[in-house]
């Protein structure tokens, strides 16, 4: 057998004696399984060479085939994985690349038993899915590559070495493929959606939405994909996860809009929220046409101009024609009287704080009392009702706030002593816990000489309001106060916060 001289050849790359050699052991033994290797590692070899010669590569991969090698021969197969993503690059790697030329790589290599869970594995999938992650055929490779097939490495983000954080490859391949699954207009009036494939599908998607958090997109197609089968319900559990990531990219609130079909009220809070994103205006269009569309029904006619106005100009400068819709709105009796703002952006705040209740509505909330107020600083302390002490900023929440004030809270990561961060904050009312820490005095005052302080009974009087109130020992006085921590004392007492 002249296995021998033919790898001899092969290793000093002189592949055309090489192949005259074997094939001509091949066809004197054309079912030996050891002349069906000397030319499977030659061809291989000649593949390795030839991959920027498609045409060439492609008849050799045929040649290959033929052989029909079983896939117990992993140290061929494992190489030849190698190759064809070295000819999917070439492909990819083009200024343009051909996307058919890529698919009729797939079509030839497919039948291939290719090892999986492998490195070569992996790294063939990243090599097509460059070229075809924007299109229908990433469906068609992705079920024959097994998603199933990703190592324990491909689910892990790359750090580049300029620091920043790549998307791992299952990532992206979870992602495009969702993304595919989405209902297309293929023609006017013909949307195509393949509902048995989406079902199929979604079991996969659930499993990395949840056992891979970290991740940013498959939660947000999952809700996409939720929401195309008509459950609206579950979307919006699915969309919050990414909503709460990306909760400054105007589209998001956009997307968000869709789980509130028929609640015109939460849907023009995401609306408005969106438009509060720094985004370039003629992204908006779409979304200030629908928006003016809610405002024009509530008869909000100065505010609905305003975003009238916005998208024209953003139409007009891009050359875009403006959809006879807004024409008729621009002809219309109340146009013509409106008078548009300078911005809506006062408008859009009213709705901030009911944004972000949408967006941690699955946080619990919790009410507290106002404890001090610094509004220097913006800050304030404040007591739980278990007696939990902590101290925040509000102005983001509230433009004012008074000791004595009951707030409903969605604390991030809890309540904790010390400084902390909120979600959401809001005035509201809550009987038990005024009850608790608060209650109304009538007493005379004991102010003791030479002092700045004073009492009423076992009610603290601070120095401030002795000098804001004017109060001497004696005095017969009303007022209010609060049972507070002494961090000094380590106890609890009471304190006057207001004399009436």
């Amino acid at each position: 057998m002249p296995a021998k001289e033919i790898k001899e050849l092969r290793k000093a790359g002189k592949l055309e004696e090489a192949y005259a050699m074997a094939k001509a052991e091949l066809e004197a033994s054309p079912d030996d399984i050891w002349a069906k290797r000397n030319m499977s590692w030659v061809l291989y070899s000649q593949l390795k060479n030839d991959h920027q010669d498609l045409d060439l590569f492609y008849s050799k991969l045929e040649e290959l085939a033929a052989l029909e090698l079983p896939a117990t021969e992993e140290m061929l197969y494992d190489n030849l994985s190698i190759v064809i993503a070295m000819a999917a690059r070439k492909i990819t790697s083009q200024p343009e690349p051909n996307t058919q030329d890529l698919l009729t790589l797939f079509n030839k290599v497919k039948d291939f038993p290719l090892n999986k869970q492998t490195v070569w594995y992996s790294s063939l999938y990243g090599a097509f899915h460059k070229g075809f992650k924007d299109s229908q055929h990433i469906l068609a490779f992705a079920d024959w590559w097994g998603l199933e097939n990703f190592r324990e490495e491909d689910y892990q983000k790359e750090t580049l070495p300029n620091g920043k954080e790549m998307m791992a490859l299952a990532e992206q391949a979870y992602t495009a493929y969702a993304k595919q699954l989405l209902p297309k207009h293929v023609v006017p009036g013909v949307v195509e959606f393949d509902r048995e494939k989406v079902e199929a599908f979604m079991p996969k998607l659930d499993f990395i939405v949840e056992n891979y958090p970290n991740y940013t997109y498959p939660a947000f197609y999952k809700a996409k994909l939720l929401l195309a089968l008509g459950d609206e319900e579950n979307m919006l559990a699915a969309l919050l996860p990414f909503a709460k990531k990306k909760r400054n990219d105007f589209w998001v609130w956009d997307v968000l809009s869709e789980a509130f079909k028929g609640d015109e009220d939460k849907i023009l809070t995401c609306y408005c929220r969106a438009l509060l994103c720094h985004s370039p205006e003629e992204m908006l269009v779409n979304l200030r046409q629908r928006l003016a569309a809610l405002l024009i029904k509530r008869e909000l006619y100065s505010e609905a101009k305003t975003e009238i106005e916005k998208l024209v100009a953003a139409r007009s400068g891009n050359g875009w024609r403006i959809p006879a819709g807004v024409t008729n709105w621009q002809n219309s009796e109340w146009y013509k009287q409106a008078k548009a703002r300078k911005s809506n952006i006062d408008f859009y705040k009213k709705y901030e704080q009911e944004a972000e209740g949408i967006l941690f509505h699955d946080v619990p909330e919790e009410c507290i009392i106002v404890s001090f107020v610094n509004t220097d600083k913006n800050m304030l302390n404040f007591i739980t009702k278990e007696g939990n002490t902590g101290f925040f900023k509000y102005d983001r929440f509230l433009k004012k706030v008074a000791i004595g004030d009951i707030l409903r809270v969605r604390f991030k990561n809890g309540c904790k002593e010390g400084s902390c961060q909120i979600y959401t904050a809001s005035l509201t009312s809550d009987e038990e816990l005024k009850q608790k820490y608060l209650k109304e005095f009538d007493g005379v005052a004991r102010v003791p000489e030479g002092k700045g302080f004073g009492f009423i009974e076992n009610i603290f009087i601070n120095p401030s309001l002795i000098s804001l109130k004017n109060l001497s020992n004696g005095m017969q006085i009303k007022g209010l106060a609060m049972n507070t921590f002494d961090s000094k004392k380590n106890q609890w007492g009471w304190k006057a916060i207001t004399v009436f």
